[in-house]
Order: structure tokens, then C-alpha cells, then sequence
């Protein structure tokens, strides 16, 4: 039996731009009500408009960084207040940052980690009271196929993804049973400006973020006796 998501309540972090902002417009034309989370106020600002005209639902546009627990801490607080509660949590926040480990700065790979993995358990650590205090919820954590296939350049970004996986892993068997239900979702290409590339390079070809947004809906409208925990998502006919 499909869910219906009408009146729920999501937090998507990194929802301004990309797969983010598709995931939240996917939400809104389901009737959630949606906060997204963003660093660059100018994206906030340019993204609430294009969510608002996908759907009913209502919008909040939340400047935070996932790096920071307070700042996470917050902009959940706010969006339950300005909701009523919270049911899912889409953790999409991500940067990359492509280099040789030999050529990297620490402070890229901590920006890395710290925003990848460390933001992630923020986010989580931050709304597993609210999802449970609802009696349950969803939790979905946007990771890469990067996750599982290592390549050069991409030592931090390959293992913040791993992390990521494994993460997801453990706590979707720690709150099972608190009708939290815990999936992570790996793309591979996506049609995006990801790490300040060109969103229309490989458009052909590549994933495009409604695709994976359409994966994250129907996730959330599975029937809960079964939960899909691993998703992966790859182009097609990828280039030869």
C-alpha cells in the first residue's frame, strides 16, 4: 500500500541548488511541507520561489552549515516550529573537492569529511528526537557510487562516501524499531554543477536530479513492512 506523504514534514539539506533542490520540489508536489538548508543566502533566496510553484505544500529556505551541530541543531528546531513536527530527513549537503592525497591541503580534506560524513551525523543526531517523538519517520542520506568504486583524485571524497554507507548501515539498525526507517541512495554521474562543473556537460547521458529526487520519493512511499535500504542509480548508457 503506498504512502501518502500529504502533510508530512522534511528537512533537506544542501536544497538550493541540484539533486537538493529536486528532491524538494519533488516533496512539495506531494503536499510536504519542506525546509531546505543552505551556506550561499543568494541560492536560498533564488531557490524557494522554484520550490514553492512545484506543489502545495509550504516552504522555509534555512541557512546553515552541516559542519556546524549548532547551526543543524537550529535550523531543525526552527523547522519544527514553524511545522509542527518533522517526519523525514534528507541528508544531501555535499562538497567535492578533487585531488591527489600528495596534492590536498588538510583543510580540504577536513572540509571533506566534515560536510560529508560529520554533517550527516549532525543532521541525524539533531532530528532522531523529532522523528521519534512522530512516532517514527524517515531518514534518506544521499550518498555516490563513489562510495563503492575508489578512483584517482578522489581519495577524500571516495571515503567520505564509504563512511557514509557504513554509517547508514549501522543506524538504520538502531532505529528500526523506533519506525524509523533508514535508506541511502548512491548515483552515479549526475547532471549537476557539482564541485563547480558544468551542469550541461554529459546531459545527455548523465542522471539528471529529477531522476534521483523520483528515487527519493518513492522510497518514502513504500509500504513500510519492507524498506529499501540501498538504492543505486547509474546512467544508462554511461559514455564508452
Amino acid at each position: 500500500m503506498q504512502q501518502s506523504l500529504k502533510g508530512k514534514v522534511a528537512i533537506v539539506t544542501g536544497g538550493s541548488r541540484g539533486i537538493g533542490l529536486a528532491i524538494a520540489q519533488a516533496l512539495v508536489a506531494d503536499g510536504v511541507h519542506v525546509a531546505v538548508t543552505g551556506r550561499n543566502e543568494s541560492h536560498l533566496s533564488q531557490a524557494r520561489p522554484q520550490i514553492e510553484r512545484a506543489g502545495p505544500g509550504s516552504v522555509e529556505a534555512l541557512s546553515a552549515d552541516v559542519r556546524s551541530y549548532a547551526e543543524v541543531d537550529r535550523a531543525i528546531a526552527a523547522t519544527v516550529a514553524r511545522f509542527g513536527g518533522l517526519d523525514i530527513l534528507v541528508n544531501n549537503a555535499g562538497v567535492g573537492i578533487f585531488a591527489d592525497v600528495a596534492d590536498m591541503t588538510p583543510a580540504q580534506w577536513s572540509e571533506i569529511i566534515d560536510t560529508n560524513l560529520t554533517g550527516v551525523f549532525n543532521a541525524c543526531h539533531a532530528a532522531i528526537p523529532h522523528l521519534r517523538r512522530r512516532g517514527g519517520g524517515f531518514i534518506i542520506n544521499i550518498s555516490s557510487l563513489a562510495g563503492k568504486n575508489a578512483f584517482t583524485g578522489a581519495a577524500a571524497y571516495c571515503a567520505s562516501k564509504s563512511g557514509l554507507n557504513a554509517f547508514s548501515e549501522a543506524l538504520m539498525q538502531e532505529v528500526r524499531y523506533d519506525n524509523i526507517r533508514v535508506s541511502y541512495v548512491m548515483p552515479g554521474s549526475v547532471a549537476t554543477g557539482f564541485a563547480g562543473g558544468d551542469q550541461t556537460r554529459g546531459a545527455d547521458w548523465k542522471i539528471a536530479p529529477q531522476d534521483v529526487a523520483e528515487v527519493v520519493a518513492n522510497l518514502l512511499h513504500h509500504d513500510p513492512r519492507s524498506l529499501p535500504s540501498r538504492v543505486e542509480l547509474r546512467p544508462s548508457k554511461p559514455r564508452k
